[in-house]
């Protein structure tokens, strides 16, 4: 690109941006702060407390609004933590509207998914965009629909991503989601399998533990237990026996395992907006075998991995030995070409340099 840029960057309010991420919205966040940093534009970060300071950028933490008694003994009130995160964004947009947005940023860049940022977009002087991470929910629906001319420029995860929003939001550029290929460096495999991911039911780890039984490997799952309740009843209960619970690892530790994995299985109950574990197994190297479902066919090849019908665990298992066969290198050469992180920020560079004067 070829100026500098002052941009602020909206992340999510519900998780710090830091190491171990609580999910991969933090993750991708992380990777474009530090990416954008490094090529020289001033990023002004907006998170939660306790985001990473190394990242070399403004931390601003949000604000929780002080209710008085009386507020707080409406029984319409809505949950705390909702009304918090509504305060936070509100603050920012109302900040950005009144004067920062029009003297300190060329640019905001929304990766958050709250629904204020795009509903008060209009009043921001710089121009907005928003990457949608999610499919379509009601609020942001909302919000989109109060200006669908003014709220902005939005970008999508992927091509899946971008459909589940037509026709609403009709021009959605498709950027994919891309990682820092040298923190994922590629692995010499060999091992068992391997899964990686938010414990919660859409993320299915209890198929993976099913599958891997059925295809007789052992299994090493990896990440946040977000729904404790699912872990205790499906999940816990099946540990032993191969099948290890290795905590919620740092990104190096992670990397780690998942390269000397032989396989990674990738288990989505849902409609995956992108995949981000997808790319990160083929960078370390090593091949996926996963459900067809959402984005992951937009980042697999046959060279690198194997899809199959959800929820299908026998066939899951089946096709694990032939997704063990493929190339390791095969798997890093897709990362390299398909999931980097200096793609991704290329496409984001034009995109701005398009939207400013």
């Amino acid at each position: 690109m070829s100026r500098p840029l002052r941009i602020a960057l909206i992340a999510s309010a519900r998780f710090p941006i830091r190491e171990p991420f609580a999910g991969g919205l933090e993750a991708h966040t992380w990777a474009l702060a530090s990416a954008l940093s490094r090529r020289g534009h001033r990023i002004s970060l907006f998170a939660a407390a306790g985001s990473d300071p190394d990242l070399g950028v403004r931390e601003l933490a949000v604000h929780t609004p002080r209710l008085s008694s009386a507020a707080r003994t409406d029984l319409r009130m809505t949950d705390p933590s909702a009304m918090h995160e509504h305060h936070a964004y509100l603050r920012l947009m109302l900040d950005l509207a009144r004067g920062e947005g029009g003297s300190a940023y060329d640019l905001v860049h929304n990766n958050s998914l709250h629904y204020l940022p795009v509903a008060m977009a209009p009043a921001v002087p710089a121009p907005v965009v928003t990457t949608l991470h999610t499919p379509p929910t009601p609020w942001l629906e909302s919000a989109i629909q109060t200006d669908p001319t003014g709220c902005g420029s939005f970008t999508a995860v992927s091509d899946h991503t971008a459909r589940s929003w037509q026709p609403l939001v009709r021009c959605a550029q498709v950027v994919h989601n891309g990682i820092d290929l040298r923190l994922w460096p590629a692995g010499a495999g060999g091992g068992g399998l391997v899964w990686s991911g938010r414990i919660v039911p859409e993320k299915g780890p209890d198929l993976a533990i099913a599958a891997a039984a059925e295809a007789g490997l052992p299994l090493t799952l990896a990440g946040p237990v977000a729904d404790a309740g699912y872990f205790r009843d499906r999940v816990a209960p099946r540990l032993g026996g191969g099948i290890r619970y290795a905590g919620h690892l740092a990104r190096g530790e992670l990397a780690a395992l998942v390269g000397s994995a032989r396989a990674t299985l990738v288990t989505p109950c849902w409609d995956e907006p992108y995949g981000l574990v997808v790319a990160e197994s083929l960078a370390c190297g090593t091949p996926v075998v996963g459900f067809d479902r959402g984005a992951l066919a937009e980042i697999l090849t046959p060279d690198c991995g194997r899809l199959v019908p959800y929820p299908d665990v026998s066939a899951l298992a089946a096709a694990v030995h032939e997704t063990t066969a493929l190339s390791r290198r095969a798997c890093r050469e897709r990362a390299e070409a398909f999931c980097s992180l200096g793609r991704m920020t290329d496409r984001y560079e034009a995109l701005y340099e398009e939207l400013l004067p």
